[in-house]
């Protein structure tokens, strides 16, 4: 086993008596004398797994869980702090160090069904030519696609830290307090805004579900599709700058008409919005960009979006009314749940 050391400012959310006495149960921590090279602040060593080991405790609980259903590289890049930069942190404005995570600003989310698109959106946002409808989706068909690189590099924490750490509106205060963020800030603004959506009803035959851990994403994934046959699956793309990709021969559906879609939140370690759909179509669909780099891109096709918002970003940019069937692809950092044929 191989172990790396990670450094985490004395206002990282380890540097809370209750939280670091229990991460010190499940992660050996050490404290050491800070010097010049680290500004004279204080930081809490922490070693951390190398991406080749695979018996961190997430890893093994996926395993006994799902034996026979490979991880997908958007849960991967979301398990440990060695493979994405790592760290659990808020910006306090404070230079950033190696493994700093901070938590941005976050836009309102053009994949959930609620919301009406701005005027921004409608001109600017990267991922709107993410919408299509199911008849485009066939060989040959050329889109431009923007995929994104993922800048979202939040880790999820140990399941028994993730627990002791409140998560809902009412305990808006207490969660800046353990966060160490200041209540005015933009990173209080945003956790409280990705609070407010997790604690929101979802619309009409929705199933939703903030996972603040990997496991209690398997968990709720596996209570609404079974774990027998189940698949996760995420969009991998080689070439993050192309941006022209053609449909390519071999278009797979996954699974049957239900599925579960979870969405990484902006937040100070990683969280994502899980959410049950009824009456959808997934695909794997093969791209090839004009440089000939290849993406393995996932498509959902909602059949039903008569409770959709009307002023959603879909409708609007394919102009059609709701109700009318709507696909679109996943970005590289969400996550589809479907059960295999």
């Amino acid at each position: 086993m191989h172990l790396h050391l990670f450094y985490f400012k004395s206002s990282y959310i380890f540097a809370n008596a209750s939280l670091f006495l229990l991460a010190t149960e499940l992660w050996p921590l050490v404290v050491v004398e800070s010097h010049a090279s680290l500004r004279s602040e204080l930081y809490w060593p922490l070693l951390t797994l190398t991406a080749g080991d695979s018996d961190l405790p997430s890893e093994i609980y996926w395993n006994s869980v799902l034996p026979n259903t490979p991880m997908p590289q958007a849960v991967k890049n979301s398990l440990r702090p060695g493979v994405s930069k790592g760290g659990v942190s808020v910006s306090t404005g404070h230079e950033e160090k190696p493994g700093y995570v901070g938590v941005t600003k976050a836009k309102k989310p053009i994949f959930f069904y609620r919301y009406a698109a701005t005027e921004d959106q409608l001109h600017a946002h990267p991922s709107v030519a993410l919408f299509f409808l199911e008849k485009d989706m066939r060989l040959g068909t050329k889109m431009n696609l923007d995929f994104m690189k993922n800048t979202n590099e939040a880790t999820f924490l140990p399941h028994q830290v993730a627990t002791s750490i409140p998560f809902s509106s009412d305990k808006l205060p207490e969660i800046l307090d353990q966060l160490s963020v200041k209540p005015e800030s933009v990173e209080a603004e945003t956790i409280k805004n990705t609070i407010i959506d997790c604690d929101r009803p979802g619309i009409k035959g929705e199933e939703k579900y903030c996972a603040t851990s990997l496991e209690s994403m398997i968990d709720f994934s596996t209570s609404k599709l079974g774990n027998k046959g189940v698949k996760a699956v995420s969009t991998e793309v080689e070439n993050k700058s192309q941006t022209l990709y053609r449909i390519a021969a071999g278009v797979e559906k996954m699974g049957g008409d239900v599925s579960v879609v979870c969405h990484k939140m902006e937040y100070a370690y990683a969280v994502f919005y899980c959410h049950k759909i009824a009456a959808t179509r997934a695909y794997m669909v093969p791209l090839v960009g004009r440089d000939g780099a290849k993406a393995k891109a996932v498509a959902l096709c909602h059949t039903n979006t008569k409770e959709w918002n009307p002023k959603h970003l879909a409708f609007q940019l394919l102009k059609v009314k709701p109700g009318v069937p709507i696909c679109h692809f996943l970005t590289q950092d969400q996550i589809i749940w479907v059960v295999s044929k």
